[in-house]
């Protein structure tokens, strides 16, 4: 057990150093937990358990440095707590075979798209909120809050591209943005796998110990090397994304 541990707690290190800059950390952290011979729907939830816990310090170190933007953060964050409880419900009752190859087109284009772009998000251009990129905000929060309890591959980096193709944020607070969110929609997975003893805690919490540190780190590297580290790792994220998707569907 001990080697399985000191697998599974260094690719945690990683995959949450990963995920706190760009997202998409659970390429690393879930194929760990699978690595070591823990059954896909425990693998699942055990990550789930010690990705929350990660996602929330990252969420509240970027917080403390003043990178979040709360006056839009606090009205998406009950959609994003609705739609991903919705969305945890419904998989158990819709086949996501249709999203799986929606997501593969959408997380490509996003990644191209990015790297096409030079400037994007490589600046703060936010003008202020109104209510229609309020409200515009808000329903993007519920579709992606939906779409992570549902589905979950890529949320992280269609959180980031969101904020930054609907708001002009840079990828920093983009990424800060999209960290609070993140946790608020994992908190409703994490409750459905727990209630059905779908969490390994005594790999869990080990684990998570060790993606808390991760996401310290990386939270600090984004906040100091801003979206000139950001960007890059953002479009690599979501290129991987699409890679896993492909081979999936293959």
């Amino acid at each position: 057990m001990f080697f399985d541990l000191t697998i599974i707690c260094t690719l945690g290190f990683f995959a949450a150093m990963v995920d706190a800059i760009a997202g998409g950390g659970g390429l690393i952290s879930l194929p760990a937990l699978l690595m070591v011979g823990i059954p896909p729907h425990l693998a699942l939830g055990t990550n789930k358990f010690s990705a929350s816990l990660a996602s929330l310090n990252s969420s509240i170190t970027f917080a403390r440095s003043g990178k979040v933007h709360f006056p839009l953060v606090k009205w998406q964050i009950p959609f994003t707590l609705f739609g991903a409880a919705l969305g945890a419900w419904s998989v158990l009752r819709v086949s996501s075979d249709f999203l799986n190859k929606a997501v593969l087109v959408l997380i490509l284009v996003v990644g191209i798209y990015t790297f096409v772009h030079k400037n994007l998000g490589m600046e703060n251009r936010f003008k202020g909120l109104n209510p229609f990129n309020t409200i515009i905000g808000c329903l993007f929060a519920f579709a992606l809050g939906f779409y992570d309890g549902f589905f979950g591959p890529g949320t992280g980096s269609f959180l980031i591209f969101s904020f930054i193709a609907l708001f002009g944020f840079d990828f920093v607070i983009a990424s800060a943005n999209s960290k609070v969110l993140n946790f608020t929609s994992n908190i409703a997975s994490l409750f459905l796998f727990a209630w059905n003893g779908k969490v390994l805690y005594s790999y869990g919490v080990p684990m998570a110990v060790f993606m808390i540190l991760g996401s310290y780190v990386g939270t600090r590297l984004a906040i100091h090397r801003g979206a000139a580290l950001v960007k890059p790792l953002f479009i690599i994220m979501s290129l991987l994304v699409a890679a896993k998707l492909i081979l999936q569907y293959i």
